[in-house]
């Protein structure tokens, strides 16, 4: 996706206006840049569907609604991983999160920053438990935790309704499309035992989601030191004095730690603008054959949802840093089985919602040539623009529930020889029909469907491979 001229903005560099679509305006005052980004590198401004909130920053780092370099996606966890070490433990890092910052800027030098940050975990002195935002932050959130060795401990929250599992927390994002968040674990001592707790979200617009989660947890399970981590916080002043205040009614302590600080003011709406979600793909017939790979052997599976389990180490169920070696080795023979697969140099992996942290871990083990992204639940306005952030996109049911449409976006005709889509659990060929017919039509090569829970039903029209197993 090409956004060497981005968005309309003043000659200033702290303010800037973006047009973004009809009227609707966005004024950004930045206050706070230590290290220098530019803001071009970090986000592109898109409308959203939605009455509640009538912008959306849309990462250019995260992997979510734009494909990125997998490696980026995860630096943009690991350098506020180095950030929060620095708060923490008083630790000079500066030539790691320097490195950082190159790899989320050039992502031919993201893989390198990356390997060698991860290649010695960083040490905590005392417990910390980190939560993910869901649905964009489930991946970051996940990222962070992992730069961590012994005494970290990682859930993120989800939309997803478990009647199995037990509730360990619950909260609302009343700006969302979809408000309602639980944390699910068998083991409530993952929240309550650490010392400190610290939140994981990829962009704070006012900071109520935050509120919300902590007026939660302090009642549950009672903190006195608060870490939210974003990598864009516009909180205004107005709205960094309810922190203070939450300060004083709890008698705690809140830090928050971003990349960039600043302030926005919107101007105008999104309303007039047409809610009909299009695609500027051209209408060609599908053509292919889908493979299907079913990697269940190679993965832990949580008790839950019969036939059809979700993974127990994806982030949903509450994760402590004993498992992450039998999960990194679990994501590196899975690489390996469908790198092997791989027929072309222009490779999309797509992650599925919330599951975000595997297939991007994946993604970036399979070689050059790979870009990854995510589907969302979240409503954009697709203007095939382009200096907009959003120029083509397509809506579906989601093969997991039906009942939730989810959305792929800026993946044109012709720009992969092949797709690899990432469902964590099984679902049947009716189920998966709509998503599959859309991506047929990209005039790809191939097409992989790769499936997470174990093979029940029959793929007559496709080839079916099974990856191997873990050595027991």
């Amino acid at each position: 996706m090409n956004n060497k001229h981005l968005m309309d903005y003043s000659v200033s560099q702290t303010e800037r206006t973006y047009k973004i679509a009809g009227d609707l305006e966005l004024h950004v005052t930045m206050t706070s840049n230590p290290h220098h980004l530019p803001l071009d590198a970090l986000f592109i401004m898109a409308a959203r569907i939605n009455k509640k909130r009538s912008f959306l920053f849309v990462s250019k780092v995260l992997g979510k609604h734009i494909p990125v370099n997998p490696y980026t996606s995860l630096l943009s966890g690991t350098v506020l991983a180095l950030l929060l070490h620095k708060a923490l433990q008083g630790t000079q890092l500066d030539h790691k999160v320097a490195s950082a910052i190159e790899g989320l800027i050039d992502p031919e030098k993201a893989e390198g920053a990356y390997l060698a940050i991860m290649s010695e975990r960083l040490e905590l002195k005392q417990p910390v438990a980190f939560i993910g935002f869901a649905e964009t932050a489930t991946a970051i959130g996940h990222a962070v935790y992992e730069a961590f060795g012994q005494g970290s401990r990682y859930l993120h929250t989800t939309r997803e309704v478990i009647e199995e599992s037990p509730t360990i927390l619950q909260f609302e994002e009343e700006h969302s499309h979809a408000v309602a968040h639980y944390g699910y674990s068998d083991d409530p001592a993952l929240l309550a035992e650490p010392e400190i707790l610290v939140l994981v979200d990829d962009e704070i617009t006012t900071g109520q989601t935050s509120i919300n989660i902590i007026r939660d947890l302090q009642g549950k399970y009672p903190k006195k030191i608060y870490y939210v981590l974003a990598l864009l916080d516009w909180r205004t002043a107005d709205n960094r004095a309810q922190f203070a205040l939450l300060e004083q009614e709890l008698n705690v302590e809140i830090h928050v730690i971003s990349l960039i600080q600043g302030a926005t003011k919107v101007v105008g709406s999104s309303e007039s603008l047409s809610t009909r979600e299009h695609s500027s793909t051209p209408e060609v017939t599908p053509s292919g054959r889908v493979q299907i790979s079913y990697v269940d052997g190679l993965f832990d599976h949580a008790p839950y949802a019969g036939e059809r389990p979700y993974l127990l180490h994806s982030g949903r169920f509450g994760l402590t840093s004993t498992s992450s070696k039998e999960l990194d080795y679990s994501i590196s023979q899975a690489a390996t089985g469908l790198k092997r697969m791989r027929k072309g140099t222009s490779t999309l992996c797509v992650g599925s919602g919330e599951f975000m942290y595997i297939p991007m871990r994946i993604a970036a083990e399979m070689g050059a040539g790979v870009s990854y992204q995510s589907t969302t639940r979240s409503p954009i306005h697709v203007i095939d623009r382009e200096d907009y952030a959003v120029r083509s996109g397509d809506s579906f049911p989601s093969p997991e529930d039906e009942q939730v449409t989810h959305f792929f976006y800026n993946i044109p005709y012709g720009e992969y020889q092949e797709i690899f889509l990432f469902i964590e659990r099984e679902a049947s060929p009716a189920a998966m029909a709509p998503i599959l017919r859309i991506l047929q039509r990209r005039g790809l090569e191939s097409l992989h469907l790769v499936f997470f829970s174990p093979q029940t039903v029959d793929w007559k029209e496709a080839e079916v491979w099974k990856l191997g197993e873990r050595n027991q």
